[in-house]
């Protein structure tokens, strides 16, 4: 008897919302603007974690990074005379791969150092030409920056002490170099040489922001050759070159020599400014308590290495990362609370329209406890339709919400990530709502004296 009483009520419920179907849509707005936006923030949160998830493997984890630059100097030429004959101006070799043995020599806790040489250069197969980067480097970088091969093989020993012609190309490489054919075995030339290509890599997904924020190329598009093959036949910076000679010969200030590799002079900085071996050294420390303390020791290092020129600069990409991820969190809490908001103004439209609702059928519930009706039954009905009005509008709030998350993923090049647990909680908040600012105007409904209700004109 029950349970009939309580479908009887829920088909009154039924026939009310849809005798008013402008209304109740016009109530359900604010429920369905307030999921659909809980959706999308939600989704556009996760995207933007997600994508902080893959910075963190692009930019290594622990790691330390070393990039060359060239001295900036400034001089009083008033003070050059009575300065000459004093202590003359100090030299350095620059960052070379010397600089990567003693830094694993000497200091503890070195899991392992990538050096890396990048040459501007471009690639030419079946009569297409195009700009790229070659990339000399070790195993040891793809293992800090967890490239994983998606075809093919990585370099040997063999390879990497000979210096071989060989190459592994990024998955944008071989989308435009290789488009209907296996690459592997295949060649192409870069630059003056002609490379085999004996691996593919998967694909990595960056954005344009993270290009732009942190540094961070296109891997994609880039060509990478064991180191040794750059320094043998492209370009070995820190060799004595034919160049060198005649500017020494011409009587200018000459070069110096520190240890193995000469440097060129002032004179010869200045035509070519990049006098460094390596283009950029990532070393990676094993524990991360210790990452600003080995980059300390590391600079030290480098300072006495160098002369105590500062031909160089040292990143911590981890704190760029948290930093960045803060204000992804902060984003999201923001977006969050914006969107729970308007969830709560939909209840209140809900509520208030619901007790509009009450005025206007007075006389319709005073006739129900006249004829038999229990409170009960005119809770459950007010209750019934407010939890209707919340349903539908979460229902539709869902739709709009994947649909918003769609079109900004698309149009804005957001990553975004539409999540099942993001769905439930909307949709659950939106059924709690309908419930919780339903309870008001039922209970006000169900204490409506009968005989005044019935007289109420």
């Amino acid at each position: 008897m029950n349970k009939e009483r309580l479908f009887a009520n829920l088909w009154i419920a039924m026939e009310a919302v849809l005798a008013n179907r402008v209304r109740s849509m016009l109530t359900a707005l604010g429920i369905i603007f307030g999921v659909a936006a809980v959706i999308a923030m939600l989704a556009i949160g996760n995207g933007a974690q997600k994508e902080i998830l893959e910075q963190i493997k692009l930019v290594g984890v622990n790691n330390i990074i070393i990039k060359p630059v060239v001295e900036q100097s400034e001089e009083n030429l008033a003070e050059e005379d009575e300065e000459e004959g004093k202590e003359s101006k100090k030299f350095s070799t620059g960052l070379t791969l010397d600089d990567k043995k003693s830094i694993h020599a000497s200091i503890p806790g070195i899991q392992t150092i990538s050096p890396e040489i990048l040459i501007d250069t471009y690639i030419i197969n079946s009569g297409v030409r195009r700009s790229a980067k070659l990339i000399g480097v070790e195993p040891s970088y793809f293992e800090i920056f967890s490239f994983n091969l998606a075809e093919g093989k990585m370099f040997n020993d063999t390879q990497l002490e000979k210096g071989e012609t060989v190459c592994i190309i990024g998955k944008s490489i071989k989308s435009r170099f290789f488009p209907s054919q296996n690459p592997i075995g295949k060649y192409l030339k870069c630059g003056p040489n002609w490379l085999k290509v004996i691996g593919v890599l998967e694909e990595r997904l960056i954005s344009q922001s993270s290009i732009s924020k942190l540094g961070i190329r296109d891997y994609n598009m880039d060509v990478y050759t064991p180191l040794q093959t750059i320094l043998v036949r492209y370009k070995n910076r820190a060799l004595l070159t034919e160049e060198m000679i005649q500017s020494a010969n011409r009587g200018s200030a000459g070069f110096v020599r520190f240890g193995s590799a000469p440097v060129s002079t002032e004179a010869e900085v200045s035509q070519n400014p990049n006098y460094h071996q390596l283009d950029r050294m990532v070393v990676q420390v094993a524990e991360t308590n210790k990452l600003n303390a080995t980059a300390d020791v590391i600079v030290r290092m480098l300072e006495r290495k160098h002369n105590e020129v500062i031909d160089y600069e040292i990143e911590i990409p981890e704190l760029l990362l948290k930093q960045q991820q803060r204000t992804n969190d902060i984003f999201s809490y923001v977006l969050g609370a914006i969107a729970g908001i308007s969830l709560i103004v939909g209840g209140i439209g809900i509520m208030n329209i619901m007790l509009a609702a009450v005025l206007e059928r007075i006389k319709e519930i005073g006739l129900r406890l006249s004829i038999g009706a229990k409170k009960s039954d005119i809770i459950n009905q007010f209750m019934f339709e407010s939890m209707m009005i919340s349903f539908s509008g979460g229902v539709i709030g869902i739709f709009l919400g994947v649909f918003m998350a769609l079109a900004v993923s698309r149009f804005a090049e957001i990553p975004t990530v539409i999540s099942f647990g993001s769905i439930l909680i909307s949709f659950g908040v939106a059924i709690a709502i309908g419930l919780i600012f339903g309870i008001f105007p039922a209970r006000k409904a169900a204490l409506q004296d009968p005989i005044t209700s019935l007289r109420y004109e």
